[in-house]
């Protein structure tokens, strides 16, 4: 069965982008959601296998969304995206219990190979 996915981006053609890259590929995209609080509320919604979330948006950042899915659902999997390679805020999401990192631009490649490796 595929496994269903929330993306999270405040970047509209961004979701569409990753959106194309995970559908092409077999997965499912369950859910989309613009900011951080939304990503919280669509998550207890929709329950996906993943989430793919962006770190900096309006409302809520990806950080403490994750928080909160993770404070939600010990058992959540996020991958986290940004453009910026940051090491603190790589290091931050993974305290908080991300599974991967991908930095934008994406490799199709690369974000197939985070969610293989995180979900199968």
């Amino acid at each position: 069965m595929a496994k269903n996915i929330l993306i999270v981006d405040d970047a509209a053609f961004m979701r569409m982008m990753i959106k194309d890259i995970l559908t092409k590929n077999g997965y499912n995209v369950a859910g989309e959601a613009e900011n951080g609080a939304k990503a919280v509320e669509k998550y207890k919604e929709i329950s996906p296998d993943l989430v793919l979330m962006d770190i900096t948006m309006p409302e809520m950042d990806g950080i403490q969304a994750l928080k909160a899915i993770k404070a939600a659902d010990a058992s959540a999997k996020v991958i986290m995206c940004s453009a910026m390679g940051q090491q603190a805020m790589v290091i931050e999401s993974i305290q908080a219990g991300a599974k991967d990192f991908i930095v934008k631009p994406f490799q199709q490649d690369r974000v197939i190979e985070a969610v293989k490796k995180v979900v199968g």
